[in-house]
């Protein structure tokens, strides 16, 4: 498939979904901070991959064992059909653009609400997953807490629901990465000293009222950060070198007290009220300085 892949397209490696804080705005300044040596790579929380795409596309991954994972079933399967069957889900992602509509549109999102939905292929659902995310509003990804997908239509003229040439780039970076659906803690499983492993988890919430950390039917709070600390620490206790993105919060600055923190500025795109968009600080954490 590679060498057909190819020819049918250019050499630029980038994320194929939008991605409540992905990182593609932040690659400039978070990637100088990466080792410039590592052996394999793994990205527990894969989200949209923009670090993943950037790191392909630098040749950096050449020769290298890459795991992603994400405990995100419908995420982590559209990954799988980009990355095995590229050429039918751009031909129905096609037909989903000629059928779009408001009303299409609520007809594909309450699919999940039925009981027959676990019935779909996993081309259907990857094409459902990805047109959901490039027609909502602001490509935000969110569920409730029955795990039904919930977020309201975008107002795009004309969305880029079947993006040819970026699926196939996607499909061509990763066709030698496996792929799995598991919890970010089984990582500890395989990642070995001199492997690199990025964590970019849900971010702690900034205040009481930022509380959106769940991009499945799972939370992610003081419990899970914690959980997720532990594992930063055996791991860089292993000889791994471990980064990890962050909110820029006192509660994470003292968890990560002893490790070295990095302050990024960042742009907060999805927020209800335009003027809770703007600048802010987020933190990279490394287990060592390189």
């Amino acid at each position: 498939m590679t060498a057909k892949l190819n020819r049918l397209i250019t050499k630029e490696y980038q994320p194929f979904i939008k991605w409540v804080g992905g990182k593609r705005g932040l690659l400039e300044q978070i990637l100088p901070l990466f080792p410039k040596e590592f052996n394999n790579y793994y990205e527990p929380f894969i989200g949209g991959g923009a670090v993943f795409f950037k790191l392909f596309s630098k040749g950096v991954l050449k020769n290298k064992k890459v795991i992603l994972s994400d405990i995100n079933e419908e995420l982590i399967n559209t990954y799988n059909i980009i990355k095995n069957r590229p050429f039918e889900l751009i031909k129905k992602l096609e037909k989903y653009k000629e059928q779009h509509s408001k009303d299409f549109y609520y007809k594909i999102r309450e699919l999940d609400r039925k009981s027959n939905y676990n019935k779909l292929s996993n081309l259907e659902k990857a094409t459902r997953f990805i047109y959901l995310n490039k027609t909502c509003f602001n490509g935000l990804y969110r569920v409730n807490k029955k795990g039904y997908f919930n977020t309201p239509i975008g107002s795009y003229k004309n969305p880029n629901i079947a993006n040819r040439d970026l699926i196939l780039s996607a499909s061509e970076a990763l066709q030698d990465v496996t792929i799995k659906e598991q919890s970010f803690k089984e990582v500890l499983q395989y990642a070995k000293r001199g492997d690199l492993v990025y964590f970019d988890p849900p971010y702690y919430p900034l205040n009481k009222t930022s509380n959106f950390t769940s991009y499945d039917s799972n939370y992610f709070l003081e419990n899970e950060q914690f959980e997720l600390f532990e594992l930063f620490y055996k791991l860089s206790e292993n000889g791994v070198k471990v980064i990890q993105s962050n909110s820029d919060t006192e509660f994470i600055k003292n968890l990560y007290k002893n490790y070295d923190i990095k302050i990024v500025n960042a742009n907060r795109f999805i927020n209800s009220k335009s003027n809770g968009r703007g600048k802010i600080t987020e933190v990279l954490i490394r287990s060592k300085a390189w």
